[in-house]
């Protein structure tokens, strides 16, 4: 099984265990399982909206192991990069929801909500209560100096009604107002893996995500291997086309691929997939499952791109396949 290789899963949350409030089909049962055969797991999400306990509930309800203790959240992480830099009960203008302000208030700090508490940090991270009193006030105290630092930098929310603006597009405001580029914490920055890392004391991580510029490209970035799942954000064409930091190790369709073997994919052949270009176009040719299609493809795919990437034109004929 995939799994065995691992000692631990850093999971990313909406699109890999859930969509917006409902499971993923499998997702519980296959971490369930997971649990079972001896891996740690952490739930890692940029998502600083809500508290641990709440995460860990939600999780439970859908089936999911968990406690507060197994999520790690970029608030968390966004929280431990301002107390490194600031003093011990220092005033945090807190720009998010109760996530967040409790991390603050966790790492010894003070959260406040206005400028003329004269903070000396501003942080902001996703919530859908954000009020623009709020943003003002942060774009008040950074311009007096305040330290900048924002728990992730994902521009949309995945929802099942789509994609929504995310904490990246909201940070924009302040960053915009006052010329002033925060710090990230989460994905893809290194701090939110680093908090993972130091809480779960993992050796042989295997990183799970959605999305090539988030969960993949962290990975990437802390020099661990990937799965990226195709429950979410992430499309055949969006990895077809990946630049080399958003190329994951493994595929999968959903969290089910965590206990499965994973197959030889070797000179673009997978399964009873074969890969091929033709007249500067890639071609899948064969049968199979959508997924191994897909692994034959991309190995196709990327050796050619090498070290750039290729446009969607000239995968569009492999894609074709795969609908």
């Amino acid at each position: 099984m995939l799994i065995d290789g691992f000692d631990t899963l850093l999971l990313d949350l909406d699109g890999v265990v859930y969509l917006g409030r409902q499971a993923i089909p499998g997702a519980g049962e296959a971490l369930q399982e997971a649990r079972e055969r001896g891996a740690r797991l952490a739930y890692v999400t940029n998502n600083a909206s809500r508290t641990p306990s709440a995460i860990a509930a939600h999780l439970r309800a859908l089936g999911a192991p968990a406690t507060a203790a197994d999520v790690v959240t970029s608030a968390q992480a966004a929280a431990r990069l301002v107390a490194e830099r600031v003093a011990p009960g220092a005033n945090v203008l807190v720009v998010g929801g109760s996530g967040l302000r409790l991390a603050v208030r966790d790492r010894g700090l003070r959260p406040v909500s206005t400028a003329a508490e004269s903070p000396v940090a501003v942080v902001q991270g996703f919530t859908y209560e954000l009020s623009y009193a709020l943003i003002a006030e942060g774009a008040l105290a950074v311009r007096q100096g305040a330290l900048f630092v924002a728990s992730n930098s994902d521009s949309t929310l995945p929802s099942p009604r789509g994609e929504l603006p995310g904490n990246g597009a909201l940070v924009r405001v302040i960053a915009t107002a006052t010329g002033v580029e925060p710090i990230y914490a989460g994905k893809p920055d290194p701090p939110l893996h680093r908090e993972s890392m130091i809480r779960t004391n993992a050796r042989r991580p295997l990183v799970v995500g959605d999305r090539l510029d988030t969960d993949i490209e962290g990975a990437t970035n802390a020099g661990v291997e990937s799965l990226l799942v195709l429950t979410g954000v992430a499309t055949p064409a969006d990895v077809l086309t990946a630049e080399p930091r958003h190329r994951p190790t493994y595929m999968g369709e959903d969290l089910r691929a965590l206990l499965e073997p994973y197959p030889e994919v070797r000179d673009g052949a997978c399964g009873g997939w074969r890969a091929r270009w033709e007249d500067g176009a890639l071609r899948l040719e064969g049968d199979g499952s959508r997924i191994d299609g897909l692994r034959a493809a991309c190995d196709a795919a990327w050796a050619a791109a090498d070290e750039g990437r290729l446009e969607e034109d000239a995968v569009k004929p492999a894609l074709d396949r795969l609908t």
